[in-house]
């Protein structure tokens, strides 16, 4: 059983997103992306963090790896495919609980995945082709066309059911979204079975570093869009926007890179899958933490006024 797993771990990851991009879709419409333009402050801080400072932050983690304190070629791969996706539908609908813009949030997610169509095979090239195998070239067209394909397409054919079939579209998207969500689950299990998730051999520094890693995402950008005088709402959005990754996408991407074969170890790959694994759950118990502190501060300015 784990075997099929194994030989089939691609389309397990591809299954997840694709679900996860329909149901996203079916929740958007070309108005969302048209209500932030007014004041574009947002939308333009939001992607220069998504775009720069993330990878810069990962140059940094993976460079002090490099220095000996610590960590596996494995973790450094698996920030680096972290830090070269975009925001996905969990932080939309984590700024809509914390009150913060949710039209920016939308917005900002529509561009950001669409601009990873060109910055994640670039990001990923700069960042970890010293971690690749010798003679290996990183697979730029296949990154694009697979995010072409399993990211953008069902995002599009997700808001065109909502387009033309409203009245079902709340429904669809809540199936479509839990039946990403089982899947992911059986990418657990079945990388559990198969050995590939092992705790032991991962570490608690590995650990730690993907703690650190998520946490100084939530503060850099909670503290940066404040200092350039974005608004409160605006900030809630960016904030949640890069602190809660699409690693849906992460996974597609490291079975695409570092896909899995039967009987073969592959400490670099189940590393990454583990961190990528990791970030995902650190990031929703930060988001959670970030929907309490946000709702608190609108409450408080709910009061004053």
């Amino acid at each position: 059983m784990f075997d099929f797993y194994v030989q089939h771990e691609y389309w397990f990851a591809a299954a997840q997103l694709i679900l996860a991009m329909l149901g996203m879709g079916a929740t958007l419409s070309p108005s969302d992306f048209g209500r932030v333009f007014a004041d574009p402050r947002g939308l333009g801080v939001g992607i220069v963090l998504q775009l720069v400072m993330v990878p810069l932050l990962a140059y940094g983690f993976i460079t002090m790896l490099e220095g000996g304190v610590g960590g596996t070629v494995g973790l450094a791969v698996g920030l680096a495919v972290c830090a070269s996706i975009p925001g996905g539908t969990v932080s939309n609908i984590f700024t809509y609980f914390a009150r913060g813009h949710i039209a920016l949030s939308i917005a900002l997610t529509a561009a950001t995945t669409v601009a990873c169509l060109v910055t994640t095979p670039i990001i990923l090239g700069l960042l970890i082709t010293q971690y690749l195998p010798e003679g290996f070239v990183m697979p730029a067209g296949r990154i694009a066309a697979e995010i072409g394909l399993c990211l953008l397409l069902p995002l599009v054919l997700g808001m065109a059911y909502l387009r033309f079939l409203p009245g079902t579209s709340g429904l669809f998207s809540r199936w479509c979204i839990r039946g990403s969500l089982f899947v992911i689950g059986l990418i657990v299990i079945g990388a559990l079975g198969a050995g590939r998730l092992d705790l032991q051999s991962f570490g608690l520094v590995n650990i730690g570093w993907v703690f650190a890693f998520a946490l100084l995402l939530m503060i850099i950008s909670r503290v940066v869009p404040r200092l350039l005088g974005n608004s409160w709402q605006d900030t809630v959005a960016i904030n949640i926007e890069i602190t809660v990754r699409n690693t849906n996408l992460g996974l597609l991407i490291k079975a695409s890179l570092f896909p899995a074969a039967v009987g073969v170890a592959d400490p670099v790959g189940d590393h990454a899958l583990f961190a990528i694994l990791l970030y995902g759950g650190v990031m929703l118990i930060f988001g959670g933490c970030l929907i309490g502190l946000y709702r608190t501060q609108a409450g408080f300015r709910d009061a004053l006024k």
